[in-house]
């Protein structure tokens, strides 16, 4: 109820002279920052339509080649209507006399002429022009400079709606085949980008070089992790986690990429050690620093951890 009212009352805002566009607005209402909750009252609204807005900024790049392709689609089934339309009237046209009136009679004749094409080409009725816009061009044209239809090339527009296009379609990815984190990981290794945030230098406003050079303190986590109950392989599981990551009141978002770092096996699980990282990049980030991309050398070489990349 909360989501619907906030969209409602945000949708009548844009609706009416805010943005002034003729499409109807998508209001995304939350909290835009990666900063810990100062209210715990909204977060799940918050972080849905946080979620749902970088989903479809990442949809943009499908959804413009699937708008280009419909677009082609429809552009050659008018053009292709177009052509019938056009040839019809030059054979009704005499070869020398009465050349005005017939023009005039089938300008009035319009309605009959399409259903007539509609009948012998199986064109659908959507595809003809409005009459009235076309009966107002047409009075300006001369029915005898019309060219006669040309088969090979409307063989050539059918081949391409029946297989050409259709196998552009299946190129697009699909939404279910993009990976959102992969595509957010890559969004922020983009050098410069307005959602880059791997700024290591000591002027910058990201984490700094001191934080990403030091050793990660394990004996400081050491305690909690085994109050949490590790099982016999020495790990905590993720629903064990949870409710310590969630208790820093940092959005879910950040919590994943967090999760993600830490979980250098990518197992699912923390033994102490990925425990200590994640706890570590939670601190950072509660201090107001920027999370670094990947998890810095420095920490898995100090807790005798290989990359997974570097296993893979």
């Amino acid at each position: 109820n909360q989501l619907l009212t906030s969209r409602l009352s945000s949708g009548i805002n844009a609706e009416y002279g805010v943005l002034g566009t003729p499409e109807v607005a998508r209001v995304y209402c939350g909290s835009f920052w990666d900063q810990p909750y100062q209210n715990d009252d909204n977060r799940k609204l918050f972080e849905a339509e946080e979620e749902d807005l970088f989903k479809d900024i990442q949809d943009i790049p499908r959804g413009a080649i699937i708008r280009k392709l419909n677009d082609l689609i429809k552009r050659s089934r008018l053009a292709k209507t177009h052509a019938y339309i056009i040839s019809h009237l030059k054979n009704e046209m005499p070869a020398v006399f009465g050349k005005e009136a017939k023009q005039k009679q089938l300008i009035q004749q319009l309605p009959a002429i399409f259903e007539q094409i509609q009948r012998a080409t199986g064109l659908p009725a959507g595809d003809f022009p409005n009459i009235a816009e076309f009966s107002e061009t047409l009075k300006t044209c001369d029915f005898n400079s019309f060219k006669k239809l040309n088969l090979p090339l409307i063989e050539a527009v059918e081949k391409m709606l029946a297989t050409e296009l259709p196998r552009l379609m299946s190129q697009v990815p699909q939404d279910q085949e993009v990976a959102h984190e992969d595509f957010m990981k890559n969004v922020r290794k983009r050098d410069g980008g307005a959602l880059y945030d791997d700024d290591v230098t000591p002027f910058g406003m990201g984490t700094t070089l001191d934080l990403l050079n030091s050793p990660v303190p394990v004996k400081l986590y050491q305690h909690e992790f085994e109050s949490l109950g590790p099982g016999e392989d020495g790990k905590v599981t993720g629903t064990q986690a949870k409710k310590p990551m969630q208790d820093s009141k940092l959005p879910n978002t950040t919590l994943k990429r967090i999760w993600n770092l830490g979980d250098i096996d990518k197992d699912g699980k923390l033994d102490v050690r990925e425990f200590a990282i994640i706890k570590h990049l939670m601190k950072i980030k509660l201090e107001g620093h920027e999370l670094p991309v990947t998890v810095p050398k420095v920490w898995l070489e100090s807790l005798n951890i290989e990359d997974s990349e570097t296993k893979r």
